[in-house]
């Protein structure tokens, strides 16, 4: 198999939706008709081939974000815990990790005897 038919647009058009479908690299070069070792020197050697995958992810990617934020900004509990918990872990963990005066966690000395 040769790289040039998904050098191609219509090979990166396909490339692009089945990234942003959700497909693992493994399953990608399943499609591509190559090994797993062929489909990650392609992506070094051809910039097109990784910015067309990247694009794909980067798409869906930011139109879960959305959703999630709609859902969160909408008053869905659960959403607000996962983003909060996510992108402002320092601030809203579960279980926020005590610290000392100076920011360093403490720690527990255990004497046997």
């Amino acid at each position: 198999m040769r790289a040039e038919k998904w050098l191609e647009e219509d090979g990166l058009t396909l490339l692009e939706g089945w990234a942003r479908d959700g497909m693992t690299r493994e399953q990608i070069a399943g499609q591509m008709g190559i090994g797993l070792s062929t489909f990650y020197t392609w992506q070094k050697k051809y910039p097109q081939i990784a910015q067309a995958l990247r694009k794909g992810r980067e798409l869906v990617d930011y139109q879960v974000e959305a959703a999630l934020l709609d859902k969160a900004l909408g008053g869905d509990l659960r959403a607000q815990m996962y983003w909060l918990n996510n992108r402002r872990g320092d601030k809203w963990q579960e279980h926020p990790k005590e610290k000392t005066e100076d920011g360093c966690e403490p720690v527990t000395v255990i004497v046997d005897g």
